[in-house]
C-alpha cells in the first residue's frame, strides 16, 4: 500500500485550488437515474469514491464518462439492472443513494447494505422508513435491501427523528417523481443538499424551502437533462486552512466561499486563524499564536464532523486546552492514538476528547484509519520535527485529490511512497 512521507517545519504559503465537493458529487451523480436525458456535472473531482459511484451507475446500465482533464462527468441512458451489488456498495456508503432514484423511476431496487469508513454504524433506517411512507414495500434479506412499489411512489409528510444528510438526499430525489406533494421535516441543511436541490430544479423538479429544514416537493411526471457545476469542497478547504495555520503560513483557497464553512469559521477565528472572503477565494492565515477552542460537532450550520480530526490536529499545538465533542458518529476518535504517537496530549473518554496543546510534535510512523483521520495525520506531520510516514493512505484517495501535490505546491516537503 502507498504511504505518504512528510518532513515537517516548512511554512505553507501560496494558492491552492479547491476542488468540487465529493459529498455533493456523489448524490448529484445519482440524479442520472432520474432521467433518460444527459446530465453533465462540471468541476468534478477525480477521486476513488467518484470512480466507485461511476462504476455502480454503469452497473445499472447508464453510460458514464468522466473526463478528468476537463473535470466533467456525463451521465445518460436508462437503467437496465436494478441491483447494487455488495462488491461495489461495500466500498462506499453513498452507494445507497441509488435506492430512492431507482424506486422513483423504475419501481424496483435491490441494494446491498452499505460499507465505507469504520467510523460508526450510520444505519439506513431513516431512508427505508421514509420510502415506506411513500408506498414502497421493503424487505431486508441476506444483507440486501429489496424494494418495490406498484405504480409510482406517493407523496408523504416525512418527519426525520434525527437529522440525516443521506436520508434527506435519498428521499428528496425519490420525491421529485412521486405522485403528489412530499414534505421533508427536520431535513438536513448541508450546502451539498442545497446543491442537489438546485440541480434537480434545473432538471424540472419543483422544490421549495431549499436551504431550510423543511423541503416541500411537488412530484412531476418526468425530469430532463441539465448541466450543473458542483460546489466547492468545504471540507477540503477547511483541511487546507488548518494545514496552513499549523505551519504559521498563509493560503488563498481558490474558489471557496466563506458561507460554506458554517460554524467552522467561528471556531477557526477563535483559534487564531483569520478567514477573509476575497474575489477569487478565501484567504486563510494565522495571525499570531494558536489558542485552544472547544468545539462540538453538529449538523450544518454547526461544526462539521468531517472537520473534527483536522481541527484536533491543529489544537494539538495550540496554547491551552480544548475540548472536542463528537455528536454525529460514535467511533470517530481513532486518530487519537496516532496523534499521541507524535507527542500530542489527548485524553479521549466517550464522545469527548481533551486536547492539551504542546510546544512541538515529533515525526513518527502512523496508521490512517479513515478518510479524515488520514489527513489529520498529514496536518500534524507538517508541523512535526522530523519525518512522519502515514501508512494506509488509500483512505485519503477517497476524498482528497492530489493532496500531496497541492501541499508540495505551497511549500510542504511531502511525497508519496509507492507500496
Amino acid at each position: 500500500m502507498d504511504r505518504i512521507r512528510i518532513r515537517g517545519g516548512r511554512r505553507l504559503n501560496g494558492r491552492i485550488a479547491v476542488g468540487g465537493a465529493k459529498n455533493a458529487a456523489l448524490p448529484l451523480m445519482a440524479t442520472g437515474l432520474l432521467t433518460h436525458e444527459n446530465v453533465v456535472l462540471t468541476n468534478a473531482p477525480a477521486l476513488s469514491d467518484i470512480a466507485t459511484m461511476g462504476g455502480l451507475l454503469a452497473q445499472h446500465g447508464l453510460r458514464v464518462e468522466h473526463d478528468t482533464a476537463s473535470r466533467r462527468i456525463s451521465l445518460d441512458g436508462a437503467a437496465t439492472d436494478f441491483e447494487a451489488p455488495y462488491d461495489l456498495v461495500r466500498k462506499m456508503r453513498a452507494s445507497v443513494l441509488v435506492l430512492g432514484p431507482l424506486l422513483a423511476r423504475y419501481g424496483e431496487a435491490r441494494v446491498s447494505l452499505p460499507g465505507g469508513c469504520a467510523i460508526g454504524t450510520r444505519p439506513v433506517d431513516l431512508h427505508l422508513k421514509g420510502l415506506e411512507q411513500m408506498g414502497a414495500v421493503i424487505e431486508l434479506d441476506a444483507g440486501y435491501i429489496n424494494a418495490h412499489v406498484d405504480g409510482r411512489l406517493k407523496g408523504a409528510r416525512i418527519l426525520f427523528t434525527q437529522v440525516s444528510v443521506g436520508a434527506t438526499e435519498n428521499l428528496l430525489m425519490a420525491a421529485t417523481l412521486a405522485d403528489g406533494t412530499s414534505e421533508l421535516i427536520n431535513a438536513a441543511r448541508e450546502p451539498e443538499i442545497a446543491d442537489l436541490a438546485h440541480c434537480l430544479i434545473s432538471m424540472g423538479a419543483r422544490i421549495e424551502g431549499v436551504g431550510t429544514d423543511r423541503l416541500v416537493i411537488q412530484g412531476v411526471d418526468s425530469l430532463h437533462g441539465t448541466t450543473h457545476p458542483i460546489l466547492p469542497d468545504r471540507i477540503e478547504a477547511g483541511t487546507f486552512a488548518c494545514a496552513g495555520a499549523i505551519t504559521g503560513g498563509e493560503l488563498l483557497l481558490e474558489g471557496m466561499k466563506l458561507e460554506l464553512f458554517g460554524a467552522c469559521t467561528r471556531s477557526l477565528r477563535e483559534a487564531g486563524v483569520e478567514l477573509v472572503q476575497q474575489e477569487d477565494g478565501v484567504l486563510a492565515r494565522r495571525l499570531n499564536g494558536l489558542h485552544g477552542v472547544d468545539v462540538m460537532t453538529e449538523p450544518f450550520p454547526g461544526f462539521a464532523t468531517d472537520m473534527q480530526a483536522q481541527f484536533m490536529a491543529l489544537m494539538a499545538v495550540a496554547e491551552g486546552a480544548s475540548m472536542i465533542t463528537e455528536t454525529i458518529f460514535e467511533n470517530r476518535f481513532m486518530h487519537v492514538p496516532e496523534l499521541t504517537r507524535m507527542g500530542a496530549r489527548i485524553n479521549a473518554h466517550g464522545s469527548s476528547a481533551i486536547v492539551r496543546g504542546v510546544s512541538r510534535l515529533s515525526g513518527a510512523p502512523v496508521m490512517a484509519t479513515d478518510l479524515r483521520a488520514s489527513v489529520s495525520l498529514i496536518i500534524a506531520g507538517l508541523a512535526a520535527e522530523g519525518d512522519t510516514v502515514v501508512n494506509r493512505v488509500y483512505h485519503l484517495d477517497r476524498g482528497y485529490e492530489r493532496v500531496e501535490q497541492k501541499l508540495a505546491g505551497v511549500g510542504a516537503e511531502i511525497e508519496r511512497l509507492p507500496g
